[in-house]
């Protein structure tokens, strides 16, 4: 069992930034792949970014050029740094993590990002 536990959301005004963690606990070491994903208000989950463990990383057009994922092995800890917000970053976002020997995805528990003035 991996568990994720998401930080750092909140409201912000469009153009501000926030930044989310999501540090990750357990059975990690079978993860090949750490990422975002966001789900508004009457709509589906989506895929915000992704790093996986070449450290190669994934972003939805949406939010590339504003949204970069990075990552410190140490802490075992994800990071989504979120610049230029818009309204439509509004949603929950959930923290995922990819265990790559038995195709098992973990999520969190959600964090609200509330882009408004």
């Amino acid at each position: 069992q991996v568990q994720l536990v998401e930080s750092g959301g909140g409201l912000v005004q469009p153009g501000g930034s926030l930044r989310l963690s999501c540090a990750a606990s357990g059975s990690i070491f079978n993860i090949y792949a750490m990422g975002w994903y966001r789900q508004a208000p009457g709509k589906q989950r989506e895929l915000v970014a992704r790093i996986f463990e070449s450290g190669s990383t994934d972003y939805a057009d949406s939010v590339k050029g504003r949204f970069t994922i990075s990552r410190d092995n140490a802490k075992n800890t994800v990071y989504l740094e979120m610049n230029t917000l818009k309204s439509e970053d509004t949603a929950v976002y959930y923290c995922n993590a990819v265990d790559g020997i038995r195709g098992v995805h973990y999520w969190g528990q959600g964090t609200q990002v509330t882009v408004s003035s």
